[in-house]
């Protein structure tokens, strides 16, 4: 079986949607000091263009998540495989997150992280699934919702592969 990646969202729809982003965070958080949390590994070429985009002080760390393995399916648990690498208590906390789709992972994160005594937490999605949403979680900023699709590229993957490609495409399996 062979596959084909069809353009959803091109670069430059994604590039406009970003910069939009940033200057909305940039706006809400313009007096205080903002700990942006990426969330491993799907999230770091969003992550990367939305910090650039955000003109503030900021501090980044990250946080390794992974809730699908080989398949396209999440698992429905997650499994932390990487930690941050300093507290977040009193901080203003942004995760960073490549897709919400079942909504189990962000809740998850939430309460992992609430714990740890942040004075904020809010959520910043590239892409949300509403079709596929388990839970209701809350998405403070969001670029983007996208039909019931298995969607790559832009730092998304399928089993590892397609997370270089500068837009968001389905897999099509011919």
């Amino acid at each position: 079986m062979t596959e084909r990646i069809v353009t959803m969202l091109d670069q430059a729809t994604i590039a406009k949607r970003v910069a939009e982003l940033g200057a909305q965070i940039t706006a809400e958080y313009k007096d205080r000091h903002l700990v942006v949390i990426i969330i491993l590994k799907g999230s770091f070429v969003f992550a990367a263009d939305l910090t650039r985009a955000i003109d503030l002080p900021l501090r980044v760390d990250f946080l390794g998540v992974r809730s699908y393995g080989e398949g396209t399916e999440s698992s429905g648990v997650v499994q932390i495989t990487q930690d941050l690498s300093r507290p977040i208590a009193d901080e203003d906390v942004l995760i960073v997150e490549d897709i919400v789709d079942t909504g189990l992972t962000i809740a998850h994160l939430m309460d992992l992280l609430r714990t740890r005594q942040p004075r904020s937490v809010k959520v910043c999605s590239l892409l949300h699934k509403p079709a596929r949403a388990r839970v209701v979680v809350p998405i403070d900023y969001l670029g983007f919702v996208i039909e019931d699709k298995f969607v790559v590229g832009y730092g998304l993957d399928f089993a590892e592969r397609y997370r270089n490609l500068p837009y968001i495409g389905v897999v099509e399996r011919m």
